[in-house]
């Protein structure tokens, strides 16, 4: 996980925000890009945290990138970055038997205030087959 995105979960969770801290999961490592300037232009349009985490992908191998900001994901495309989203994550997660049932959680992220509209949700639901 990029430190910036470390980094504004804890802003997140000092406003109060229910958030992971990265620091208590044993399975994920916070690395720090090397190389931000292939993302200088974008400085304006990304946050921080897309910004790290693009630069991450450059610099990784077959990098998969969790983005859910669409400018982000405009410009993974442009650098040829792969890229998923939470529900791709979702759905993936209850394919490969680690959820039972995504429903709850799309409930939880509505209350936390994840943008989704109802659409999209109803799509999701139909590919979870819930």
């Amino acid at each position: 996980m990029p430190q910036a995105v470390a980094d504004e979960l804890a802003e997140g969770r000092n406003l109060g925000v229910s958030l992971p801290d990265p620091v208590t999961l044993s399975w994920l490592i916070l690395r720090q890009a090397q190389d931000l300037t292939p993302l200088a232009s974008v400085v304006n349009v990304l946050g921080a945290g897309e910004r790290e985490a693009l630069a991450l992908a450059l610099e990784i191998p077959d990098s998969i990138v969790l983005l859910d900001d669409a400018p982000a994901r405009r410009y993974a495309r442009r650098l040829g970055i792969k890229f998923t989203g939470t529900l791709g994550v979702l759905l993936k997660a209850k394919q490969s038997g680690h959820l039972t049932t995504v429903l709850p959680i799309l409930d939880q992220l509505d209350s936390l205030g994840f943008r989704l509209d109802s659409v999209t949700r109803a799509s999701v639901l139909k590919l979870a087959c819930e």
